[in-house]
């Protein structure tokens, strides 16, 4: 856990409020973005997000200081996720649409690349973006998680709740499938 967090952590145990605003301000953006990978709700996303921060203010006091913190957090959200996801009792991934249902990936602002190449690279991010939705469930979020959330293997491991090898495996396996998926009909 960087320094920086742990003592935000000991501030706020100290009666220092604003120390859990400077957490929440740090991750909510990142959590947020993780939630609607993980639901694909957006009418949901608001409320599982707070959701996620009462449930990390109010247990705070028994986190374990020798943890990560980042994991801790998203583990509480995807907790918070599955919960919202039992009770409605469907999986629903949209992963790279907005509420108009428009591709969000990274736009390109390089201003020297060619519009051939950027019409390329559009047609191969819209080729991913379709074949990830083809691929499992579990590889889809491992290979999300750990490209998108930019979190290491270790991370995801503690997250799942499931063993290290296992995400590491799993994390070859996603992308043999991708591969697999992507080169079916070159």
């Amino acid at each position: 856990m960087e320094i920086e967090e742990r003592k935000l952590i000991q501030n706020f145990l100290a009666g220092d409020d604003s120390a859990f605003e400077l957490l929440l301000k740090k991750y909510l953006k990142p959590v947020y973005n993780f939630l609607f990978r993980l639901v694909g709700d957006w009418s949901a996303l608001d409320d599982l997000t707070q959701t996620t921060f009462i449930k990390a203010w109010k247990n705070l006091r028994q986190f374990d200081m020798s943890k990560n913190f980042k994991v801790w957090i998203f583990a509480i959200a995807k907790n918070t996720a599955y919960d919202h996801l039992k009770k409605k009792k469907t999986l629903p991934f949209a992963f790279f649409e907005n509420d108009e249902g428009h591709n969000k990936l990274e736009e390109i602002t390089d201003e020297k690349i060619l519009p051939d190449e950027i019409l390329e690279r559009k047609n191969i991010s819209a080729e991913v973006e379709k074949k990830l939705k083809e691929i499992p469930e579990n590889y889809r979020i491992i290979l999300l998680m750990r490209y998108k959330d930019d979190l290491t293997l270790t991370e995801i491991s503690e997250i799942l709740g499931v063993p290290y090898n296992t995400i590491k495996s799993q994390h070859i396996r996603a992308l043999q499938k991708l591969k697999e998926e992507l080169l079916e009909n070159k």
